[in-house]
């Protein structure tokens, strides 16, 4: 359990550091950050605090999906979007093009990072991840659709409002799943009670 929650911890504030990563890289942020960004050019509120304010609205909307939220879903409220603050407003954004995306992938590896450190704390989805899942449960739509419409959507309204869509952005869909694959296998604290509950099958398998 110790464990559990220092790994849910530290990947909710990394990812957030990952986050403030590619919003300085400047070349482009994942959907929630360009709404994110959006807004925060409208209201002046900080990106990271627009961040945990939308997190806090979209855990509203599974009320009506009947889903029930966990300890890491609230810890990412708090956590992910302050520590993308702190972070934005203590390094300055990236100038030249080597550099932009240097950090641009570092951030985007810093996600995948965070992301296999608390998804693998088992602790409960986030507030957006646990939408999809809601909507899916709930209307019967594949995961990939339920996905495609939410940060669709999200997408197109922020980018109106001013988030910065680009290179960024086509990167972080294409690389960021095949990364979160990789890391979360690594991270995931329940591994290796699976791995000893298959054994014995194993064994009889293999004597067959």
């Amino acid at each position: 359990m110790v464990r559990r929650v220092i790994q849910l911890l530290i990947g909710l504030v990394l990812y957030g550091v990952g986050c403030a990563m590619t919003v300085q890289a400047g070349l482009g942020v994942d959907p929630w950050t360009v709404l994110a960004e959006g807004i925060s050019i409208h209201t002046g509120i900080g990106i990271g605090w627009v961040a945990n304010i939308l997190g806090f609205f979209v855990l509203l909307l599974w009320i009506p999906l009947r889903q029930k939220p966990g300890v890491g879903t609230i810890a990412n409220i708090l956590l992910v979007g302050t520590s993308m603050q702190v972070v934005l407003s203590i390094f300055p954004p990236v100038s030249g093009t080597l550099a932009q995306f240097a950090v641009l992938l570092g951030g985007i590896l810093v996600v995948a990072l965070a992301s296999g450190l608390y998804i693998g704390a088992h602790f409960g989805p986030g507030p957006r991840d646990g939408l999809m899942t809601g909507m899916h449960k709930r209307l019967g739509w594949p995961i990939w659709t339920c996905r495609a419409l939410v940060e669709l959507t999200v997408l197109s309204i922020g980018w109106l409002l001013g988030g910065t869509v680009g290179i960024g952005t086509v990167l972080f869909a294409f690389l960021i799943g095949p990364l979160v694959h990789i890391a979360l296998p690594l991270l995931d604290t329940r591994r290796g009670v699976v791995d000893a509950s298959r054994a014995p099958r194993e064994v009889v398998a293999s004597s067959d």
